[in-house]
């Protein structure tokens, strides 16, 4: 059977033909898409994970050859942590969630993989490593897509963003589609093709036109925001060659994610003594709150984690105005919690789509801990993310030379009113209409998924 797959940075999903139209695929009970989220016992049982699910044995044998060190920790680890060869090592979706809000510093946690394939200056252990995320998670949507059809799933479309990263692009996209490739042969996929994520939602869109039009699809992903100018309608249906049709695109790394960081960082590391004063009477340095909230970024995560910000966050605590906002922020990062605040902030995104104000509680952190956002504060904090988003649209209704008859959006981050008054505001009078925001890149896919494959 023949599929469109989303393996989005935020969340995943997958359509597949029934009959003229598509079918998105129960992932999670009832859920159509799956958090791009995982969580395990220890990091090196996720190559474990994917050396155990490998079928043939050639690629096996190649697979253990090439990873051998890290199985050999993993084994270690269930010696070290009693896991028995029957426990349940890896969690995926809402289920990670769960695993790591109950247990933030005993496993490995990791939200939006997609986010770092095309990281420049990666060493292969690490392209080793996010290949193995990646693999496991392609294995486990494909192992219940399988299960929820009754049949395999062999042909795939994958989504893939203009450019998955903004410096040196070229190589940056050559090395995330080599990750996604291997991961997505290691997880059983025959032929793999790829297809621009803004053009695969703009393809369903068109299964809906009754007469011929200038679309600006507009993308908003969670890792990317991706637009194109398109000719499309029911004179441009069935074609496989579509390159004529296409005006204009754009891409940039800039999307939900950064949203989410920028609420947190404006909205929530306040309590943690950001903004707040030295004894001196000089601001407390900003850049550490950042690097815990900057979630996609793997350097700024790191260095949080690393022990030269403990000791730099001790002697501020020493020197601080307020010593307890920052023995708050000593135990956020100790905890592991910083994740699960900036899930906190994409939660308040998500609920300002539909009221004015949003209390958000963090009492994990510590009793009676919360703060309220309103959304016109979100709005001001996520300007500098959001001013790119908005250039990124006109460059493309500048490189196709007219304007749009109408916009598509699509995305999670779309159905914020505050993304689509910018856009209207920007663009001018042009109507806007949304799409399925979780669903439409999939269902697009799978549209060119049977053009290809059937």
């Amino acid at each position: 059977m023949i599929c469109g797959f989303d393996y989005g940075t935020s969340n995943c999903a997958l359509g597949v033909p029934q009959d003229t139209n598509v079918q998105l695929v129960p992932l999670e009970g009832k859920h159509t898409f799956l958090p791009s989220t995982l969580y395990a016992l220890d990091r090196d049982l996720i190559t474990e994970f994917v050396a155990r699910q490998l079928t043939s044995t050639v690629t096996r044998q190649d697979y253990v050859a090439s990873r051998r060190n890290a199985l050999t920790r993993a084994q270690r680890a269930r010696r070290e942590e009693d896991i028995s060869d029957s426990d349940q090592t890896l969690f995926f979706g809402r289920a990670a969630f769960e695993e790591y809000f109950e247990w933030p510093e005993e496993g490995y946690f990791v939200k939006s993989p997609k986010s770092f394939l095309g990281a420049t200056g990666l060493r292969g252990e690490h392209i080793n490593f996010f290949e193995d995320v990646v693999a496991a998670m392609m294995m486990n949507i494909k192992a219940r897509s399988e299960k929820a059809l009754g049949t395999e799933v062999t042909h795939t479309v994958i989504g893939r963003p203009v450019n998955f990263q903004g410096l040196d692009s070229e190589a940056s996209n050559r090395q995330a589609i080599d990750i996604l490739t291997s991961a997505g042969k290691r997880a059983g996929f025959k032929e793999i093709e790829f297809l621009y994520e803004p053009i695969a939602a703009g393809l369903d869109f068109e299964t809906q036109l009754e007469k011929n039009m200038t679309v600006l699809v507009v993308d908003i992903g969670g890792g990317t925001t991706d637009c194109a100018m398109v000719r499309m309608g029911p004179n441009y249906l069935g074609k496989t060659d579509r390159q004529d049709d296409f005006l204009g695109h754009t891409g940039e790394r800039v999307g939900g994610n950064d949203l989410d960081i920028r609420i947190a960082g404006k909205h929530l590391m306040p309590l943690f003594g950001m903004d707040s004063l030295l004894k001196n009477g000089l601001p407390m340095p900003t850049q550490l709150y950042w690097n815990a909230v900057t979630t996609n970024d793997v350097s700024a995560i790191s260095l949080f984690n690393s022990m030269e910000t403990k000791y730099q966050l001790e002697q501020l605590r020493v020197d601080a105005a307020q010593p307890k906002l920052l023995q708050r922020f000593l135990k956020l990062r100790e905890e592991k919690q910083n994740f699960h605040l900036v899930r906190n902030a994409e939660e308040a995104k998500i609920a300002l789509s539909e009221a004015q104000q949003h209390r958000l509680i963090l009492d994990y952190i510590e009793e009676g801990l919360e703060q309220m956002v309103d959304r016109e504060a979100m709005a001001q904090s996520i300007a500098p993310p959001l001013e790119k988003m908005l250039q990124l649209m006109n460059e493309a209704i500048t490189q196709a030379g007219e304007k749009p008859d109408v916009i598509y959006i699509t995305g999670g981050s779309a159905k914020s009113p505050v993304i689509r008054q910018a856009i209207q505001d920007n663009i001018g009078n042009v109507p806007v209409q949304d799409g399925d925001h979780f669903g439409s890149v999939a269902a697009g896919l799978t549209v060119w998924a049977k053009r290809l494959f059937q």
